[in-house]
This record gives structure tokens, sequence and C-alpha cells, in this order.
């Protein structure tokens, strides 16, 4: 397969992180400024067939009231520079993925997002963060590289966003380094992986068990990975995508009452603003956050 990037193979200094869980430094968010709901996943399509009003100015209080959690939360916010042309920009896991080796750029399928790679790459490139990898043999979106722990990462595919091509791409820069990869496909009423699977702590991961391929369970399970299930209903409205903070933290959302409780009680912190008019779009706190510095584990 071929690939374009840096070609190095050491880790990326200062920037990155070898898991999903370690306490977050940095993260890269976009700008909500022309964010407005677009048919983009099942999710999304829903919210536009019931009717519902977009209120922008909501949108962006809500989206300020996410950046406040982060801040509360000693994480450091980037941002991503809005662009009318490009409104669903503000869900920054999928142009990019930010690995230990350094950010991959993204090769989104939807024409919504197709040119958002010239905004994210110059991103990195003003902040001067070398670029890993671009995605170049088929469409590849950030939601479905999903780190479960160090060296080891499973990746989705649907087709409508994520296609197998580009999937497989992203796994061989992985298996060359020696890390374990389970390439996952998905119903395309999924969307991404990372809205059925998404780790919460060491050996602690919320999984849609309605959703997820029993092999994928049973493989997480043989590494004794503890699994809090999410109900569809909920996932279907992003209750699964949420974002570790480490040291048993979570940034979730205000309507994701069951998984919040459920963390609560086991000790967990979590903060959980109002992020209604970005799950009513097709994405949660995950799907708007990329973390760019982790501390390891």
């Amino acid at each position: 397969m071929s690939d374009s990037g840096n070609g190095g193979g050491a880790p990326a200094k200062g920037w990155g992180g070898n898991s999903e869980y370690g306490v977050l430094r940095d993260v890269l968010l976009g700008k909500p400024d022309y964010y407005v709901w677009k048919p983009v996943s099942e999710p999304a399509k829903a919210t536009l067939r019931s009717g519902s009003k977009f209120d922008r100015q909501l949108a962006m209080s809500q989206h300020e009231e996410m950046v406040q959690a982060y801040g509360e939360a000693g994480v450091t916010c980037h941002f991503l520079e809005g662009d009318e042309h490009q409104p669903y920009s503000v869900f920054a896991r999928d142009n990019s993925s930010m690995t230990e080796y350094g950010p991959i750029i993204c090769h989104p399928q939807q024409k919504y997002r197709r040119s958002e790679y010239s905004v994210v790459a110059r991103f990195y490139e003003t902040m001067g963060i070398p670029i890993f990898r671009w995605v170049t043999a088929g469409h590849f979106e950030g939601g479905d590289f999903d780190v479960i722990e160090p060296e080891t990462v499973l990746i989705g595919y649907a087709g409508v966003r994520s296609e197998e091509e580009g999937s497989r791409q992203v796994a061989s820069w992985f298996i060359e380094k020696g890390w374990e990869v389970k390439l996952a496909p998905m119903a395309e009423h999924y969307v991404h992986m990372d809205l059925m699977v998404c780790m919460l702590a060491p050996k602690l991961c919320a999984v849609c068990l309605d959703t997820t391929d029993d092999w994928v369970v049973d493989w997480l399970k043989s590494k004794r990975i503890e699994i809090v299930p999410v109900s569809y209903r909920d996932t279907m409205q992003l209750g699964c995508n949420v974002v570790s903070l480490g040291n048993d933290r979570v940034l979730s959302t205000k309507n994701n009452e069951t998984l919040n409780a459920h963390l609560r009680a086991i000790g967990f912190k979590v903060y959980d603003p109002d992020l209604s008019m970005f799950t009513m779009g097709g994405g949660g706190p995950h799907c708007l956050s990329q973390a760019l510095r982790r501390d390891p584990v």
C-alpha cells in the first residue's frame, strides 16, 4: 500500500499519546462559527426528519460550555479556524488522528468534509507538529481509529465514511510498528467505531453491546477489559461517545444520564455540558475533540 508522510517511526516530541485514557493535557477543537446540521449520519438525518430547529446561538454557547469544562479539568484547548465551506470541521476528531508518532491527516468522504484536510494540516504546520502520515488509499476518518491500550488499536469502517481501503492503509502503518491491529467492518447505520466503543480508563470501556460485533466484545474481554454497557437508544444519541480525561475523569453530556450516573457511582468525576445542538447533528464530545497530548501510561 502506498502512503505519504514524514516517514518517521519515533514518537512525536511533546505531542501525541499512547492511549485514550492518559491524562489529557491538550485538545484540538473546531470552531462552531459556521456549524449547521447536515445529513451526515443516521442520528443527524433523524434530527432533520424530526423538524427540530437549529439554534446557532445555542450551539455557540454549548460549545463554550464544553471549552470551560476542559479548562476546569486543566486541559489546554487549541482551535481549528472556522470556514464557511466546512461546517462540520467543528467535529475535530475526524479530519486527523493524533498518534504517538504524530498526526495522521485523514481523508473524509462526504462532500461537506472533503476539504477539511487543508485547515487541519495548516494547524499542525503552524504548531510545528510534524505530520506522521496522510491517508491516500481511500477515505478514512479519525472516529474509526480507536486505541484500546498502548500498541493496540481497533480500526473500523462502514463504507459511507471510512472505507476498507483507507482503513487497511492506516492499519498497515501500525502493523509495521508491531502493534496489535483489529479491523472491524460495521453496518453503515453505525457511522464510526467511536460511537460504539470508547475507552474510559485503563481496562474500562463503554460499549454498545447491541451494535458491537460479538468477536470485538470477546476480544476486549480477553484483555481483561471491563465493559460498561450502553444501550442502543443511548448510543444513537451519542451516549457512548465520551472523552476520558485521565485519573477517573470523563467529559460526557448533560443528556447522557445513565452512563453519567454509573460512572459517578464507581467514583468518576463527570463533566457534563449540554451539547444537544451537536449530538442532534451527529457528534458527541469524542467527535468534537482530538486529543493532542496525553501523559504516557
